[in-house]
């Protein structure tokens, strides 16, 4: 498909050049398009007049471009609006994230391959990787990315029988104009980024997108163990196929205890499926096989995935037993209602909280207190979570860094206080980390280093 320029003679200003943004703009550019770039970053600007990309602001002067390819870190309305946005805005220009524009090639050579698209507030990332890990078992051809990695336009092009497993975030849903999801999944609600969408309303409303150009013969599957995603009911024009991590759906996919079923039978005991505690696992292994046995995978295959399914790093991934305990890197749970299903999938624990703490704080994690054997505390918002846990009666102590929180819980834990040291911080790490990855990276280096007997 070296000829293959299904984007010739229009005209796309890129704004953001990181992990998403500079692979597109070469994509792009690749396809015909006129690619103009822009980063914030003096370093991002190198790098795309390195690759030989234009390079040019364009909120400076008359927006000239067609459409503005957004990196969806950088918002469009709130907080504030972005001065490339605001220009697109003013010329009546869309703005579009790159699950857009592969959508509009794979189209344009004319492949019908299939489109996923996984969202919720939390478990997508692990929703979208088990379901990938089930179609290769299948034998199905499928490219998977998106917001868990790598960027969409750094797929390859698939025929007609693959599919795109594509993670979907709040701020790509609200992107997109023309992509239609054969089979979408809405996983669970709970309150998050409402400083970008304004309000629980208007980030329901973004999550919602998943659905948006279904047709009635195209698969939604939908959460139904909280009630926001419940509420999304409506918003489903595709067969409905509800799932659960805990109780009965007629007609849907779930588990009760530790069985996971569907009208069919019992589809696998889940305790062998080693990777996904907790009832929240419980409710991503539906929804995958949900999926998984509409796009033709037979039931062994299913359950075989599921048992081999290894797990993503930094959500609830064990990372090493010491003198019987085990120590767990959750650093994913950067909300409050992340960190709940992991405190949800053990009985006692000493817990490591803490970072740039979410609005509501940890308060509505109270009825999972009496698991906490000890709580020891990080990052900036340390004293609003120590205020929390004082006024529940839960022993905690402020550490400040996690250089200094894992021994502190290491030796709670050795001392009898519980079987588990888990970190599931319920808090952005932005104060002190590049992110929830360099956290929980730096978490595995310390566990290895005690392992070892030595500094890490």
């Amino acid at each position: 498909m070296s000829n293959f320029q299904p984007f010739c003679g229009e005209r796309i200003a890129l704004v953001g050049l990181g992990r998403a943004g500079l692979p597109a703009a070469r994509r792009l550019a690749d396809w015909g398009a006129e690619v103009t770039c822009w980063d914030d970053r003096p370093e991002g600007r190198a790098a795309a007049e390195a690759a030989g990309l234009a390079v040019a602001n364009p909120a400076e002067g008359a927006f000239r471009w067609d459409a503005l390819l957004l990196s969806p870190g950088i918002p469009h309305l709130l907080p504030r609006v972005h001065p490339a946005a605001a220009a697109a805005r003013a010329a009546g220009r869309p703005i579009l994230c790159d699950v857009e524009y592969l959508y509009r090639a794979v189209r344009a050579a004319g492949s019908a391959a299939r489109f996923v698209g996984i969202t919720g507030t939390n478990g997508k990332s692990t929703t979208t990787a088990l379901l990938h890990h089930m179609l290769r078992h299948g034998n199905i051809a499928s490219e998977v990315g998106g917001n868990l990695g790598p960027a969409a336009l750094s797929l390859n092009m698939l025929c007609d029988g693959g599919l795109y497993t594509l993670e979907m975030s709040s701020y790509m849903l609200e992107r997109l104009v023309t992509v239609r999801f054969n089979t979408a999944v809405m996983l669970n609600l709970s309150p998050d980024h409402l400083d970008r969408h304004g309000d629980m309303a208007g980030y329901a409303a973004a999550k919602a997108r998943v659905f948006a150009g279904q047709r009635p013969a195209d698969l939604a599957v939908l959460g139904m163990d909280d009630a926001g995603s419940r509420a999304l009911r409506s918003a489903a024009c595709g067969r409905l196929v509800p799932i659960s991590g805990e109780s009965f759906q007629p007609g849907g996919v779930w588990a009760v205890g530790p069985l996971l079923q569907d009208e069919s039978g019992p589809l696998l005991d889940l305790g062998e499926a080693t990777s996904l505690p907790g009832s929240h696992n419980a409710q991503n292994a539906a929804a995958a096989a949900a999926c998984a046995l509409d796009l033709g995978l037979t039931r062994a295959a299913v359950a075989e995935a599921l048992r081999s399914y290894p797990g993503l790093p930094h959500r609830q991934e064990r990372v090493g037993t010491i003198r019987g305990v085990a120590f767990v890197n959750d650093s994913k749970a950067t909300n409050a209602d992340s960190a709940a299903r992991a405190l949800a999938s053990y009985d006692r624990v000493v817990w490591i909280a803490g970072g740039e703490a979410k609005e509501g704080g940890i308060e509505s994690l109270a009825p999972f207190f009496p698991r906490i054997a000890r709580a020891v505390l990080i990052g900036r918002d340390a004293p609003a979570l120590a205020a929390t846990l004082a006024a529940h009666g839960v022993p905690h102590e402020i550490a400040g860094t996690l250089d200094a929180a894992l021994p502190a819980a290491a030796a709670a834990a050795f001392a009898g206080g519980a079987p588990v040291v888990l970190l599931s911080p319920a808090c952005a790490s932005w104060d002190q980390f590049t992110g929830y990855d360099a956290r929980g990276d730096r978490f595995r280096d310390l566990v290895t280093a005690l392992t070892q007997g030595r500094a890490a």
